[in-house]
């Protein structure tokens, strides 16, 4: 009789069942006929040793090979095909989670002043720019992006620059931010990786240097693409989901893993490079509903890279530095090394 693979089942190694057979693995067996995996019978795990330093490669094997299976490691099912990750963010079936932007978040939050946001954080982040300007080398990561968020809440809510850190992450944040609160220390990941991803260009930078809104705005989506904050997100299924590789059970924790997604090349074209004029934009960090998070998100990019690029017209990155990624769970670079002089 033919062998086929099932989607892998907790306490299994992806190895070949025979169809039609019993399986005992203790959860339940997919409802949809079994899927035939071409290749490996033991899939990748993200939290396998050295993954970390390159996600990317593990990601696309599970794509393509294990678009549905149980890691052991996780203790979790694993979705990373883009069109099963993103219905999943959004599905009810998938359990209670928050994603910034998504509708139940509009629910959490008081009126906002687009305006003054938007003063704030260009006030906050041109005081920080010129901090920097006079300096022979500057770490973006550790003396920009790091505070341009916790700057940003503060100013809006009212408490004083030297109380900011010690407050904004409290009852400042969730004055303003409500139930995304934690959405700062995301927002410092997200920026340090699209300075990076501009500065890494020296003709992208001087294109953005004067760009209008608009045109920043989307080199912003191309990063939270191509470079997710957040690459793994947590959630528990109520129902049986149907998906690509098989039928998720109800009652078992699935990691949506959006940095798989965000690379699949059945959504996007040469998904690896940043491409901001790229005809098939999208992004999985944020949901497109009004939240005063994903607001402030998208304009202190806009006034980091303008105030940035005034306070430090030749600004550039060091001599022999390129920025690297680092981390699984939440991935952005460490340093982002830069020379305010060129």
């Amino acid at each position: 009789m033919a062998q086929e693979l099932q989607p892998d089942m907790p306490g299994t190694t992806g190895a070949p069942v025979t169809t039609g057979a019993p399986v005992t693995t203790g959860a339940p067996v997919p409802s949809v006929p079994p899927v035939t995996y071409p290749s490996r019978t033991v899939p990748p795990s993200p939290l396998q040793p050295g993954a970390g330093r390159d996600p990317y490669r593990l990601y696309r094997t599970l794509r393509e090979e294990f678009p549905l299976t149980y890691d052991p490691l996780l203790r979790a099912w694993l979705l990373s095909r883009y069109a099963d990750v993103a219905a999943a963010l959004t599905d009810a079936r998938f359990g209670h989670g928050h994603r910034p932007g998504d509708p139940p978040c509009a629910t959490g939050h008081q009126d906002v002043d687009e305006a003054e946001l938007r003063a704030v954080a260009a006030r906050t982040a041109h005081v920080l720019a010129r901090r920097l300007a006079g300096r022979t080398q500057v770490d973006l990561v550790a003396e920009f992006c790091h505070w341009l968020p916790a700057g940003t809440v503060a100013a809006a809510v009212g408490v004083p620059y030297r109380d900011m850190m010690r407050l904004v992450r409290g009852r400042a944040a969730s004055a303003l931010a409500g139930q995304c609160t934690a959405q700062i220390a995301v927002r410092e990941k997200a920026l340090a990786s699209f300075l990076a991803n501009v500065l890494d260009d020296p003709l992208r930078a001087a294109e953005l240097r004067e760009a209008p809104a608009g045109v920043v705005a989307r080199a912003w989506t191309e990063s939270l693409r191509r470079d997710p904050p957040v690459q793994v997100a947590m959630r528990r299924t109520t129902a049986d989901v149907p998906v690509s590789g098989g039928t998720v059970p109800a009652g078992v924790a699935v990691a949506l893993l959006i940095g798989a997604a965000s690379r699949d090349p059945e959504r996007f074209r040469d998904p690896g490079r940043y491409d901001p004029d790229r005809d098939d934009p999208g992004q999985l960090t944020y949901g497109t509903g009004p939240c005063p998070a994903v607001l402030l998100a998208g304009l202190e990019a806009e006034y980091a890279l303008r105030a940035l690029f005034d306070a430090m017209p030749r600004l550039t990155l060091a001599p022999g530095f390129r920025p690297e990624q680092t981390g699984l769970i939440t991935r952005a670079p460490r340093t982002l090394l830069v020379r305010p002089g060129g």
